[in-house]
Order: C-alpha cells, then structure tokens, then sequence
C-alpha cells in the first residue's frame, strides 16, 4: 500500500518542572492539532478513520516517552509514534529540576488514490 501524505502539522510542547518527557511530548501533539481544522472530508472521498497518522516526537530521552499516552492524544485514524533524539534539557540552576522541550511533527496521510499505470 502507498501512503501520500496531506497535511503536516508542527507543535511544541513543555513539561516545566518535573522533567517528564512524555507530558511533554503530549503537549507538544497537543499544540499542534489545534493548528489544525481538516475540512476537506466533506469534498474527498476520504474518512477520519482512513488517515494514517505519524507523529514524530523529538525530546532528549526518546525511550522516556510513553507512546500509547502520546498516540492517546490523537483522536482519529490509525496512529503510530515514533520518539527521536532532539528536544531540548533546560536545568534549573540549582540542578534540583528540569524543564523538557519537545517537537512534534504529525503527518497524515492516505492510501494512494491514484491508479498504477500500464
């Protein structure tokens, strides 16, 4: 099956204190569906349920984020996430905290409409 993407969204999220990666990671989802109004379902042949949605999380500690909690974040479609290296630590100055900056890129995609030719 070939995906083709539609939509991209960007959104960043931060757990201010506490140094959770995947509360961050979820805000940063969070932040960037409400970028968001997909308003072509009404002219497509195409469904919330098809949608194929990747979500790229970027924090410091990948193997930190709870990718259930963070697809939970996703209310349509056949969710899939995929925590990366990147992010950003900021230290309190004491050292006695952390503050956690996550990135989140949300693709979507379909099934291939097009037909193979030959």
């Amino acid at each position: 099956m070939a995906l083709e993407r539609w939509i991209t969204e960007m959104g960043m999220g931060v757990d201010v204190h506490g140094g959770d990666y995947t509360k961050a990671a979820k805000r940063a989802v969070s932040d960037a569906l409400r970028h968001s109004s997909l308003n072509f379902f009404a002219v497509t042949d195409k469904e919330r349920a098809d949608m194929h949605v990747e979500v790229l999380i970027a924090v410091n500690d990948p193997s930190a984020v709870d990718v259930d909690a963070v697809a939970a974040e996703v209310p349509y479609g056949t969710v899939t996430v995929n925590p990366l290296p990147g992010g950003l630590d900021v230290p309190s100055q004491t050292g006695t905290d952390l503050m956690v900056i996550a990135n989140a890129a949300i693709l979507v995609s379909f099934e291939s409409s097009s037909k193979p030719s030959g």
